[in-house]
């Protein structure tokens, strides 16, 4: 009773009614699948208008709006106006398209509702088998550890901090950066992707201990140079720990020399971490695994199942070779959180032990659920396949006067632009850039940009599994349709 004698009336966030919930439920997946199947039917992408913008100004509610408001919200000033990644005319940085089925399990994982961080639980065994899975793929042997992350971002900051810790040569955990003896540099190539900055400054080291080793002509790490830079700084008084070798660069898809770069870390006693964000899963496809020999070789790893398996997001992947290292990186047991042999924590295996967050989403199942559907040898020949379309738009490209290829084809990565009658370097720039604006804003198709030598290019990124060549000979006969239109209107920028 309270203090006025009454009952206190005690709530839960269950629905009050399950058969209407359950009905909403199936009207739910049908319009999703609906969704997806005739994805192809819609635009790319469309501007968000500043109607549906408005929507998202308004005051916190206080009172129930109830489901059916909330899911017709969403189906009208949500839905309509993603990125357009699940397109099949999406090539925009590096993004996957998800599928059906994984859709499905990601609802069965939201359902479930588990918190991976420890304890004895299913989901703890659903996560060890696809890391075992992920070694296998990757030629990693089984004493290999892992996590499952957020992404390549993540994965590359733990991959990261086990190598400054296992290197550093004193126990910086307790004494942190400032008890280095001296400053600990890594290396990388001026290619590598802006996360391996972003992980290096979090680690505390700053982000002059990144020493960029310049790249040749296909966009690949110079060994050479980089021998000559480990020497010069250990002679300088600094304390070379890591090299950073990329399997697939974010610009072009070039993969450094990856067993040259693991001879050179051996033989210097570095550590060798490998970004592989997309690249590295080339291995699954046999015509294709040379591109990343030597990623084997690694001491750790980091790459996305989101990306090129076309899991949902997010779900990205650290390897550690050295268990040990990677558990003394970041493992902390409180009293509270105490691994005992019996009850709910009876669990050999706490992977909170390994990363960084203790509360941890079931990432693994959409993961476990997909490989199981399709078997791994099919993931190989959709990645074989992205190569194959890459390889036909270059060509495509190569064979029309008003287009220009700015960088080679090694993976699934497409560089150019359209230079039509010629022009002035700054006027191309500003050209392709409004050509690209008009692509996207048309709903045609979405690739991105870079900049390569200097020159603005248009970049089709091939992760894509709904894709087809005739997609991309859309994409070439638009550029070019566009690319006459804005010359003959002064580039655009008039």
């Amino acid at each position: 009773m309270d203090s006025v004698g009454t009952a206190a009336r005690e709530e839960s966030l269950d629905p009050e009614n399950w058969e209407e919930m359950r009905l909403l439920g199936h009207r739910m997946v049908d319009q999703m699948m609906d969704y997806l199947e005739h994805v192809r039917d819609r635009p790319v992408w469309q501007p968000i208008p500043a109607g549906v913008t408005g929507q998202f100004h308004k005051p916190l509610p206080s009172a129930p709006e109830g489901v059916e408001r909330s899911y017709q919200d969403f189906l009208r000033y949500v839905l309509p106006y993603p990125t357009g990644n699940i397109h099949p005319r999406f090539w925009g940085w590096v993004m996957g398209n998800g599928t059906a089925f994984s859709m499905l399990a990601e609802m069965l994982a939201a359902g479930m509702n588990l918190n991976q961080g420890g304890g004895a639980q299913a989901g703890s065994l659903v996560e060890m088998q696809v890391l075992d899975w992920c070694k296998e793929m990757l030629g990693l042997p089984g004493t290999a550890s892992g996590i499952l992350v957020s992404g390549g971002s993540m994965a590359n900051l733990v991959g990261l901090a086990v190598a400054r810790n296992a290197k550093a040569g004193y126990n910086i955990r307790s004494e942190g950066v400032r008890g280095a003896p001296r400053a600990m540099v890594l290396y990388a190539s001026t290619e590598t992707h802006s996360s391996v900055q972003k992980g290096v400054e979090l680690l505390g080291l700053g982000s002059k201990a990144i020493h960029k080793i310049a790249v040749n002509s296909r966009f690949e790490i110079d060994t050479s140079l980089l021998r000559e830079a480990i020497h010069e700084d250990r002679s300088r008084g600094l304390e070379p720990f890591c090299v950073v070798g990329n399997a697939g660069t974010v610009n072009t898809g070039a993969t450094d020399d990856l067993t040259a770069l693991a001879d050179l870390c051996r033989q210097e006693g570095l550590w060798f971490h490998v970004d592989g964000a997309f690249g590295a899963l080339a291995a699954l496809s046999p015509e294709l695994r040379r591109i990343v020999s030597g990623i084997e070789c690694a001491d750790s790893l980091a790459f996305d199942l989101h990306k090129w398996m076309s899991m949902p997001y997010e779900v990205g992947c650290t390897l550690v070779k050295d268990a040990v290292a990677h558990r003394r990186a970041f493992s902390l047991t409180p009293d509270y959180l105490e691994h005992t042999t019996r009850g709910i924590a009876g669990s050999d295996v706490w992977l909170s032990d390994y990363g960084v967050q203790l509360s941890r989403g079931f990432r693994a199942l959409k993961v476990w659920m997909s490989i199981k559907e399709h078997g791994i040898e099919k993931f190989g020949r959709i990645i074989r396949q992205n190569v194959e379309q890459a390889r036909y738009l270059a060509d495509r490209i190569s064979r029309e006067p008003e287009l220009e290829l700015l960088a080679p084809v090694p993976m699934n990565i497409v560089c150019f632009r359209y230079c039509g009658a010629g022009g002035e370097r700054g006027e191309l720039d500003d050209l392709n850039r409004e050509l690209l604006f008009e692509l996207h804003e048309k709903g045609i198709a979405a690739p991105s940009y870079t900049i390569l030598d200097g020159k603005y290019a248009l970049r089709v990124c091939i992760t894509n599994h709904r894709s087809i060549r005739k997609d991309y000979d859309l994409l070439a006969d638009e550029v070019i349709r566009i690319g006459r239109e804005l010359q003959k209107r002064g580039g655009g920028v008039l």
